[in-house]
């Protein structure tokens, strides 16, 4: 008989070693902290601050007293996909059969773990721009992928290289990750840029995880396209979307994912055996979203535009240098001038003045030395979120 004594004890054994090898989200740390303090202003979470709109709860509501409780299909609604079909038609100029090439999944996050999960092999290489939104590489990991990270840089306004991306490729590359507007950075893709990497994708027989939660909140003359829209693209991208941050609905847990038959076909097996299908009520709620809520959407990134202008302008006239973002809702200031690592910097920051942010390490190597200050928060907050950060900075400099 084996020697039982000959393994380690199954207390170390227990998790699968891709798990073990992932650390704990970077950002729910600082959150912690923050909730067990009086008179913090948070810049930490990635959340709108509105509540959803009374429409859309509404429907939701409705929904519930009508006794749409039950499964729906696999796929969603069919009522749903065909108005995501439509949306991104009227936006994007890109169409996708509502029948086999749209999923209805439980938020983008479902969406990014999906694609991963139903498209990744063991040693498949993704290449990933860095920072990154902090779910992105353990994502990649657990489906057994292995990322190759890309740099972006705060000189170039943290715009991914496209030059960059394929001096990356090796011969076990699988995918190109992209998540654009850019969390946490707020950085975005320009035309150019799209191009040559839908280029490169073409010719290096590649396939594009698109990651386009923020799609809408654009600021300036920035417009955002969809990668799936462009020359070649529809057939290799895999796009992932959702309701929570355009339409407040982050508690809804509703988003989608959008890709040819083919690959759609795949996708949806890991979410049939994994979740049957995203909740009824959530659905319902999204319709009514996507049908009449573009007057909310509008007003909030209008507001969220007012704040970036306020904090972006505020954070460089601290001397914490600052690009401007073009899409999300977060700056990333520089913060090397303090002589604080970005650890040092939002821990002592929080604890004595009570801002919470989050070090920009946690979203990578490359985020070292930047924090992530988010402002879905009210004006009012943020404004007095800067007279603190300025005393703090003051303090630290010895000024």
């Amino acid at each position: 008989m084996p020697d039982a004594t000959a393994r380690p004890p199954l207390a170390e054994r227990a998790l699968a070693a891709r798990v073990r090898a992932v650390p704990p989200s970077g950002i729910r740390r600082f959150f912690d902290i923050a909730a067990t303090m009086e008179n913090v202003i948070s810049l930490g979470v990635g959340e709108p601050d509105f509540d959803t709109p009374r429409e859309i709860v509404e429907a939701g509501v409705e929904s519930l007293r009508e006794g749409r409780t039950h499964y729906t299909s696999n796929y969603g609604t069919i009522e749903l996909r065909q108005a995501l079909s439509d949306h991104l038609f009227r936006l994007y100029g890109v169409r996708y059969d509502p029948k086999n090439e749209i999923l209805v999944t439980v938020g983008a996050s479902e969406a990014v773990d999906l694609a991963l999960r139903a498209t990744c092999d063991p040693g498949d290489e993704i290449i990933l721009h860095e920072p990154s939104y902090v779910a992105y590489v353990p994502a990649v990991v657990f489906s057994g992928g292995t990322v190759v990270p890309v740099a972006t840089r705060f000189e170039d306004d943290f715009a991914l290289d496209p030059a960059a991306v394929e001096a990356a490729i090796t011969p076990k590359t699988k995918a190109l990750f992209l998540g654009y507007p850019a969390n946490p950075t707020g950085a975005v893709l320009s035309n150019e840029v799209q191009d040559q990497l839908a280029d490169i994708a073409r010719r290096h027989d590649l396939l594009v995880y698109s990651d386009e939660i923020y799609d809408r909140l654009a600021y300036g003359d920035y417009q955002h396209r969809a990668f799936s829209s462009l020359p070649g693209m529809f057939e290799r991208t895999i796009l992932m979307g959702g309701f929570s941050k355009a339409y407040a609905m982050t508690g809804w847990r509703v988003g989608y994912l959008c890709a040819p038959a083919h690959l759609l076909e795949g996708i949806v097996k890991v979410h049939q055996y994994g979740i049957m299908s995203a909740p009824s009520t959530a659905q319902d709620a999204a319709l009514a979203a996507i049908v009449g809520g573009e007057p909310a959407v509008e007003a909030m990134r209008a507001e969220y535009d007012r704040r970036r202008r306020l904090l972006v302008d505020g954070l460089n006239r601290i001397g914490l240098p600052t690009f401007e973002p073009r899409g999300a809702f977060y700056t990333f200031p520089k913060i090397t001038s303090t002589g604080l690592s970005s650890d040092e910097f939002v821990e002592r920051l929080i604890s004595e003045e009570a801002v919470a942010c989050v070090p920009g390490s946690a979203f990578g190597p490359s985020g070292e030395g930047h924090v992530r200050m988010c402002y879905a928060t009210s004006y009012e907050k943020l404004e007095e979120a800067l007279v603190r950060i300025e005393r703090f900075v003051r303090k630290v400099r010895g000024s």
